[in-house]
């Protein structure tokens, strides 16, 4: 197979990498050999022009350049895959709830899917949506359920696809477990609401830090200030 660009300057390690936050980030337009390329030549420009603008350029130069590709990969990727995960699970409370009411009805698990899919509208869904696609043109559901799993930047959410995975393929009964992995995903909800409501208190410090503590000074300092200036 003809090597590209992108092959022969990058290691298939980082570029494997990248590929796999592209599919965990879903609906997205980033093409990895793009971001690859965009991301080194942005890298030497910035180092270029801090060394020649600098006087200690030649110091801050690959500092400033090292931090802004590994810096670039984080705000790209990993920060909004960590978002989207935390969104996702959000839906799946709900979306799951839906999916073993209908298993209970005596559904199998793919016409379980079809319903709930059609009656829910959001990016889970979506996902779920997109993975029956692919078995209706030829993947296995097991095959299916397996690709869908990469996608999905979950740990928890990503449980429930293997359990759907290992029920599918020896017959055992989905429903319990599904109901496991809908209680965790509740408390562990409660849980990221109770980290939330205590960082608070640190957000309001920095807050008040950085706006009221000057306004507080200004108010007592402005008497002096104007008799300074009045004299």
């Amino acid at each position: 197979m003809r090597k590209t660009i992108v092959d022969k300057i990058f290691l298939n390690s980082t570029i494997k990498r990248i590929e796999t936050k592209v599919k965990k980030l879903g609906n997205s337009n980033i093409k990895v050999g793009e971001f690859l390329i965009l991301r080194l030549v942005l890298t030497i420009l910035i180092g270029g022009i801090i060394f020649i603008t600098f006087k200690y350029g030649f110091i801050l130069a690959p500092l400033i350049a090292i931090t802004f590709y590994v810096g670039s990969e984080y705000f790209v990727f990993d920060y909004n895959i960590k978002k989207r995960g935390k969104k996702l699970e959000k839906e799946a409370l709900f979306f799951f709830e839906v999916l073993v009411l209908t298993l209970e009805g005596g559904r199998n698990l793919k016409h379980a899917l079809d319903l709930t899919v059609e009656n829910i509208d959001s990016e889970i869904s979506l996902e779920f949506k997109n993975m029956l696609e692919e078995v209706r043109l030829g993947k296995s559901i097991n095959e299916a359920l397996d690709s869908l799993k990469k996608r999905i930047p979950s740990e928890t959410i990503n449980n429930a696809i293997l359990n759907m995975i290992q029920a599918n393929t020896y017959g055992t009964n989905i429903i319990d477990s599904m109901y496991n992995q809908i209680e965790f995903l509740r408390e562990k909800q409660r849980l990221d609401a109770k980290a939330e409501i205590a960082k608070l208190p640190t957000k309001i410090s920095i807050i008040s830090v950085i706006f009221f503590i000057p306004i507080m000074l200004l108010i007592i300092l402005a008497p002096v200030l104007l008799n300074y200036i009045m004299n």
